[in-house]
């Protein structure tokens, strides 16, 4: 299936009369973001690009661990997509393209956000280091059992510290200690967003909640 943004804006077209209004809203804005992703030159752009495509398709920001009602925002989402993927689009996305990539983010200390909040001094060294290893089995289990779900909950966990250092300036461009979560979190979001988009779109009655900033 072509998902590129070509093919899925020329289905936009196609359907979006039958569009509620934040429905039509939210996917012209995820669909004019990646297009620009996929213009990019770079994978810190493109990264930061396709995040901002999924965010006007979800519409919210993204939880943090202190944040429980973000989270179960963030799940109810999820599992949205994941009950209407009846082609297990999402299903093959993780199991059989990026499985890899997500376990390289599971064990890279540098997008686990406690590990920071030990340099911050937040933490001690102890604490984050029982965290990490704790989240690495919650999320070993969860490859285990093939729990779709709780897999991506847990990549976007890591992704989201990533965007964090990303966009408020905590990362050089282009830098050479940041490549490989860059990377894995282009090849991740490359592939899962247009899915998102396509999903939305063939779904329009499903209710998707307003969109965020409306055009006034």
């Amino acid at each position: 299936m072509d998902l590129s943004y070509q093919a899925l804006k020329a289905r936009q077209r196609e359907i979006r009369d039958g569009f509620p209004e934040s429905l039509g809203l939210r996917t012209h804005r995820a669909l004019s973001w990646l297009n620009r992703a996929e213009q990019a030159e770079d994978a810190d752009g493109t990264f930061i690009f396709l995040w901002i495509a999924f965010n006007a398709a979800y519409a919210n920001e993204l939880p943090d661990n202190a944040t429980f009602s973000e989270r179960r925002l963030f799940l109810t989402f999820l599992r949205k997509l994941i009950a209407l993927d009846t082609e297990n689009l999402i299903y093959k996305l993780v199991w059989e393209n990026f499985s890899t990539s997500i376990r390289l983010l599971i064990n890279n200390q540098y997008v686990f956000q406690p590990f920071w909040d030990f340099h911050n001094g937040k933490l001690t060294e102890a604490e984050w280091v029982e965290m990490f290893e704790n989240h690495k089995r919650m999320a070993s289990r969860a490859l285990g059992r093939m729990n779709t779900e709780k897999v991506l909950v847990v990549a976007f966990d890591r992704l989201y510290t990533l965007r964090n250092q990303l966009v408020h300036g905590g990362a050089t461009w282009n830098s050479g200690v940041n490549r490989s979560q860059v990377n894995d979190g282009v090849r991740i979001l490359g592939l899962l967003v247009p899915i998102v988009i396509h999903l939305m779109m063939e779904n329009p009655r499903t209710l998707w909640g307003d969109a965020s900033y409306p055009v006034v």
